[in-house]
């Protein structure tokens, strides 16, 4: 289980995100709602967590077959329709190295059972708890 801390103090909007095995990052919002643009929106995050999973999967499988995959490059857009209430997340996949049509066909259903894509297309059930 992913476990994440994060805390906000007076700096607008510059939040501390810290993992159970002891890393660190920085989110913040752009400057033209108040942040400093210090570091990834939440937005960016969310997306970032797509595009290093889809990434990370591809280099394993194509590492366990022996394939000759040279780079893996990925885009996220996400893009959220507040009136529609609905979000849509754009993921352009390219493949760098010796691989053929049946190979790349196999790529694009690894990349579609990444774990945080899976998590992303399924149900996701927000629990919170308020304590002071």
């Amino acid at each position: 289980m992913a476990k994440i801390t994060a805390s906000i103090k007076k700096e607008l909007y510059k939040t501390e995100i810290h993992s159970s095995s002891g890393n660190v990052l920085i989110s913040d919002e752009p400057e033209t709602v108040g942040g400093k643009n210090l570091g990834f929106s939440p937005s960016e995050l969310l997306a970032s967590s797509l595009a290093a999973c889809t990434s990370a999967t591809l280099r394993m499988y194509a590492d366990r077959k022996g394939w000759g995959l040279e780079e893996v490059r990925l885009e996220v857009s996400l893009e959220v329709n507040r009136e529609e209430n609905r979000t849509e997340i754009h993921r352009k996949i390219e493949l760098i190295g010796n691989l053929d049509q049946t190979q790349l066909n196999r790529m694009l259903a690894i990349a579609n059972a990444c774990p945080v894509h899976k998590i992303l297309s399924g149900t996701i059930d927000i629990q919170t708890e308020l304590s002071v």
